[in-house]
């Protein structure tokens, strides 16, 4: 189970995490009462909740590859039935919008959830998973062969990890900040991004206020469901967030 670091403070604000457990699946909640989070300040005028979904399992996390924003891999057979799955479990939300990365495996994970639904299907490039530049299409024993040094400090410092003259980590953070007001200004009050592993975090990280210091604090298994309510505030000032649901997940085989 992953773990919060609730031991940093987060915020200057009190939280409160609520923790239950379902079979095969992992369920959080995480409320901040006062949010300074994304700072791009903006605010709500009923509450909104956004479902983030990872891909499912592609060729490359099969054979493990590097992926990053490249987009030669594709879903796995595993992959098509871990997106019915999520498709089943999301069956019940009334979703009025999906946005997705335009990249094959998560364009694919989103087809099959959003099913016969009419409503729009709006594919967002900055929701492309983290660039990753030269580490792009290695295995991950070749990037460790080829890059030394850089491939440990991407292991162990990815916030402060540098290749070909960019910070991946930083740069993919402001990304993330940067997609929340477009998101959050649609009109519609229950949301479904699907999208990667590293962008989903960093998505949950900036409505959170999480720093790039927590890279893999909040990793996103395939399929994996993650929910965040914002909640509008008496003064008008920027929402409440909730982290509801973190990489909830249900393996093949275990009936919704």
């Amino acid at each position: 189970m992953i773990s919060l670091p609730l031991t940093t403070p987060i915020l200057p604000s009190r939280c409160l995490l609520h923790k239950t457990r379902r079979q095969n699946s992992t369920r959080r909640r995480l409320l901040i009462r006062s949010s300074s989070s994304l700072q791009d300040q903006f605010t709500v005028e009923t509450t909104k909740r956004v479902v983030l979904v990872r891909h499912g399992q592609s060729t490359w996390n099969e054979e493990g590859r590097i992926q990053g924003s490249s987009d030669f891999s594709v879903l796995t057979k595993k992959g098509e039935s871990q997106a019915e799955i999520s498709r089943q479990m999301l069956i019940d939300d009334s979703f009025d919008v999906c946005f997705t990365s335009p990249l094959k495996r998560s364009k694919k994970t989103a087809e099959i959830i959003w099913g016969s639904r009419e409503s729009e299907m709006i594919f967002d490039y900055d929701l492309r998973e983290i660039d990753l530049y030269s580490f792009q299409g290695l295995l991950k024993k070749e990037g460790k062969e080829k890059f030394g040094e850089a491939f440990k400090q991407w292991q162990e410092d990815p916030a402060n990890f540098i290749i070909d003259g960019h910070y991946p980590v930083r740069e993919l953070w402001s990304r993330a900040r940067s997609c929340w007001p477009g998101i959050l200004a649609h009109e519609s009050k229950s949301v479904l991004v699907v999208a990667h592993n590293a962008v989903n975090q960093a998505l949950l990280a900036t409505a959170i206020g999480l720093g790039t210091e927590y890279f893999r604090s909040l990793l996103q298994s395939n399929c994996g469901v993650s929910v965040l309510d914002f909640i509008p505030r008496a003064d008008g000032g920027s929402p409440h967030v909730c982290l509801n649901r973190l990489n909830q997940i249900l393996e093949l085989g275990v009936k919704c």
